[in-house]
């Protein structure tokens, strides 16, 4: 099953949605914040207090991979490690390049709706 997701323009809704989602009983753990750049990457997920996609989602290939790939491709192979399709993770980086933000949430209770 691939994990759940939201997309936001506002960086105040993300920290909104995912206050309201460890009030749920989803584990910060779970929860990713991607957008197409890494310093409103970084913000954004530490003032929601969420997660990025590190080295430790990736794995040591993908990572080592990502240093030479162009952003596009990084962002797409993020999501794939997050457990997203090719396909849908091809979506997800078209949208992050509107600018949203997008949460992820791994492995998230089965009536959990974003």
């Amino acid at each position: 099953m691939e994990p759940l997701y939201k997309e936001f323009f506002n960086d105040e809704e993300v920290v909104k949605t995912v206050e309201a989602l460890k009030g749920k009983g989803v584990d910060e753990d779970n929860v990713y914040v991607l957008t197409h750049d890494e310093d409103r990457t970084e913000r954004v997920a530490d003032n929601a207090d969420a997660n990025t996609v590190n080295m430790n989602e990736q794995g040591i290939d993908t990572s080592v991979k990502n240093v030479f790939r162009k952003k596009g491709d990084e962002l797409r192979a993020q999501f794939e490690e997050l457990g997203f399709s090719g396909d849908k993770a091809h979506s997800l980086e078209e949208k992050l390049d509107e600018g949203k933000v997008i949460v992820v949430v791994k492995d998230a209770p089965a009536d959990l709706q974003l």
